[in-house]
């Protein structure tokens, strides 16, 4: 889609607003006419002795019902065309929001938090100023400039107004030149403006492994180098703007100048009244705002639309998880998982992640998944929560292709315990209660007690209403994880997936957890990824993945006959608990 049929989409369903202000905005220019005319008047009825007082105070009446006039209709105009900006400008927030929110994981792995945000803030004020005020700008700059210079010619004199009008012309074909630099200036601008964000973000995520390391010199190092980079496009966008303003000036003041010498002469003479010269002065005064107004205009318009071909960019990604057609109407999943030759590859990758996976979890099993870092267990995991697409036949729910199960329904019938443990800035009762339909204290506080948090909360000094900060940063590491089980387990859901969830906590608590499991998710899926033994060995089917293949499957007996690569996975824990002690 064009850019300007992507902005249009949303200024049609303002057009009412629009038009009432285009309207209110002509009677304003209109109106401001009669001014200078009025002035004109009163200066030759009392140079020439010609109007009594009643006369100048019906004339001084005029102007004063006209300044009403321009009063409210400055009201107006502004009510109508910037509240119609500000509409377009939320919903386009909205709807960049909720669009956002249906792209892949593989979208936000190549696209940095910081150049989002920049494109939610400052792309969008510049789309904002330019189907606002530089509508306005234009307005003025092409309908009130014809109707003055025509006033000019009717009330005044056609050659003065020629003469004078000569240095606009100058003006019209530099701005045409100046929009087009602008706009490759602002493009530079905002991508070193989304980088520098980019970073600050970063640096405030990682304070601590700042400090940890002792970088903080290095981080102002490239902090000021970051800076620099964008205070210097800056600069580039207004080193251009500095001289252009200014040359405007220029041509402004010489068309008055000519004004001046000319029109005085032609006053002189008696071939135009001293009223007329007086109102014509007015006249060219009042053309000095469409000028800047071009010029505003132009620069609206290009960093505007600058803006929008970054917003649009977000707009044209398509989504790559989405609800097919051919979709399924499913009410409910009851948990049997069969995964048939599952293969995957990310997308960048030449090597798949996961190999030929076969297997059959029956509804009720607890299945643990073992391996070395990077063999694909959270990449299963993300292919159970339709995070990513696999190839039809792949992976089955209760029988039917993932594929074609709705994403609500699926995922509303999963609950995950993701292995960051990613917390809101938000109350713990908030947190735990993300995945439910409402905060049901009783239901907090029994998933709380599931996974063995309840005595922490509550040893908060604002117990449940504690607010645990960015990304739970106020919280133990085994705090966060026991938190993000909680808020899993309100779930009840027949899928409960818990990825390495376990490995902050000690292996009492561990021990506790798995109890509270095995009581509470009797006929349930439960699916478990860990690195200790400890935490899967009363798993019913146990999946050792090496290198992306299912190398061994079976229960904890049947593995160690085998003697392959779980049993050696055992023995090295044992031999380093064994050596801890």
């Amino acid at each position: 889609m064009h850019t300007f049929q992507f902005i249009f989409h949303y200024i049609k369903k303002h057009k009412k607003k629009y038009l009432a202000g285009i309207i209110t905005l002509f009677i304003v220019d209109f109106a401001n006419l009669f001014i200078p005319r009025l002035t004109g008047t009163i200066t030759d009825g009392l140079t020439a002795r010609t109007m009594d007082w009643e006369g100048v105070k019906r004339c001084l009446i005029f102007i004063f019902l006209l300044g009403l006039t321009l009063a409210v209709g400055r009201f107006l105009w502004r009510y109508f065309l910037f509240g119609a900006s500000r509409s377009i400008e939320y919903e386009l927030r909205n709807d960049m929001f909720a669009h956002l929110e249906k792209m892949s994981v593989e979208y936000y792995n190549e696209h940095k938090t910081g150049d989002l945000m920049t494109r939610f803030t400052s792309d969008l004020n510049a789309v904002r100023l330019s189907i606002g005020p530089a509508v306005i700008c234009i307005f003025d700059a092409v309908v009130m400039t014809i109707m003055i210079i025509c006033q000019m010619m009717y009330y005044v004199n056609v050659q003065l107004t020629l003469l004078a009008v000569i240095p606009m012309f100058f003006i019209c074909v530099g701005e045409l030149y100046y929009g087009e630099m602008i706009h490759k200036r602002y493009l530079e601008r905002q991508a070193a403006v989304s980088d520098f964000t980019d970073f600050v973000q970063e640096s405030f995520s990682g304070v601590r492994v700042i400090k940890a390391f002792v970088r903080e010199k290095a981080e102002r190092y490239a902090f000021a180098k970051a800076n620099k980079h964008a205070m210097d496009k800056n600069l580039h966008v207004i080193k251009l703007q500095a001289v252009v303003m200014p040359l405007l000036d220029v041509v402004i003041g010489l068309s008055s100048l000519i004004t001046l010498i000319y029109g005085g002469y032609l006053a002189l003479t008696g071939s135009i009244s001293l009223g007329r010269f007086v109102a014509f002065n007015q006249y060219i005064n009042m053309l000095v705002w469409p000028m800047l107004a071009c010029g505003e205009a132009i620069n609206m318009f290009s960093q505007g639309g600058a803006s929008l071909e970054r917003i649009q960019t977000v707009f044209n990604e398509e989504p790559e998880i989405f609800d097919r057609h051919d979709v399924a109407d499913v009410d409910e999943i009851k948990g049997e998982i069969d995964f048939s030759h599952l293969t995957f590859i990310h997308r960048g990758h030449t090597e798949p992640t996961l190999k030929d996976i076969t297997l059959h979890v029956p509804v009720g099993t607890t299945l643990a998944i073992v391996g070395r870092t990077g063999n694909g267990k959270s990449t299963l995991v993300n292919l159970l929560l339709h995070l990513y697409n696999t190839k039809p036949g792949m992976l089955l729910i209760d029988g039917r292709d993932i594929n074609s199960i709705p994403l609500k329904v699926l995922r509303e019938n999963i609950a995950y315990v993701p292995q960051d443990n990613f917390l809101f800035s938000n109350t713990l009762k908030a947190n735990i209660a993300f995945g439910a339909e409402d905060e049901d204290m009783e239901a907090i506080t029994r998933a709380a007690r599931l996974s063995c948090v309840h005595d922490n909360i509550t040893a908060f000094p604002d117990g449940y209403e504690t607010i645990v900060g960015e990304r739970g940063v106020t919280l133990s590491g085994g705090q966060k994880q026991r938190s993000s089980i909680a808020r899993a387990l309100i779930k009840d859901a027949p899928i409960l997936i818990m990825d390495d969830a376990l490995s902050a906590v000690d292996t009492d608590t561990e021990e506790h957890i798995l109890k509270n499991l095995k009581e509470n998710r009797k006929n349930k899926t439960t699916i478990l990824i860990a690195h200790r033994i400890s935490t899967i060995q009363n798993a019913d089917i146990i999946m050792v993945l090496d290198n992306g293949e299912a190398k061994e499957i079976g229960s904890h007996a049947e593995l160690m006959e085998i003697n392959g690569i779980y049993r050696d996975i055992f023995e090295k824990q044992q031999l380093e608990g064994s050596d801890s002690l």
